[in-house]
């Protein structure tokens, strides 16, 4: 094998190495894909979606997450409703944050399937403890969420969704 061979090879496989542990890191510490497993998102993400999540964004409220779940080997995606501090009441089917209403235009889909006189969410009133956060799915009536799992661990998300690539008709960033 001759010598300028020799370069060209060694040149590949250090080009190949170093792009193999740069996606490694990206991987690790920015952004991650992730496969939606179940209806508790839906209308807005359904089973076998598949994501982005970015583990370096700051989260606000109505931002989509995926965190471990508590007692649980499966991690969850769901909709930050309340941040450490808040206030958050759910009364005759609006949202209140710290005394403001919001309207969950996420939501508005499975609402119409409920029949007249029905709530799609139940009355409730929490306080959100400092470290924590209180989530909810946009398919209520199928969500194992903060209702029934209580707060999350702000240590234990995962990260902030930041783009479907799947299904392509859906590709792009989520609302």
């Amino acid at each position: 094998m001759g010598e300028n061979r020799k370069k060209e090879l060694f040149s590949w496989v250090k080009s190949i190495a170093f792009a193999f542990i740069l996606a490694l890191l990206i991987r690790q510490f920015l952004f991650t894909p992730v496969v939606v497993s179940g209806e508790s998102m839906f209308p807005t993400f359904e089973n076998d979606n598949r994501i982005v999540i970015s583990k370096v964004s700051k989260i606000n409220h109505f931002d989509m997450i995926v965190f471990h779940a508590p007692d649980s080997e499966d991690d969850f995606i769901k909709r930050v409703i309340g941040l450490p501090g808040d206030v958050v009441v759910m009364e005759d089917d609006k949202l209140y944050i710290n005394g403001k209403q919001y309207v969950e235009e996420y939501v508005q889909a499975n609402k119409a399937q409920v029949f007249e006189g029905q709530m799609l969410t139940q009355d409730f009133e929490v306080e959100v403890p400092e470290g924590y956060l209180y989530v909810l799915g946009d398919n209520r009536r199928r969500s194992t969420d903060s209702r029934e799992i209580g707060f999350i661990d702000e240590k234990s998300v995962v990260g902030k969704v930041s783009f479907r690539f799947y299904p392509l008709k859906e590709i792009g960033i989520p609302k």
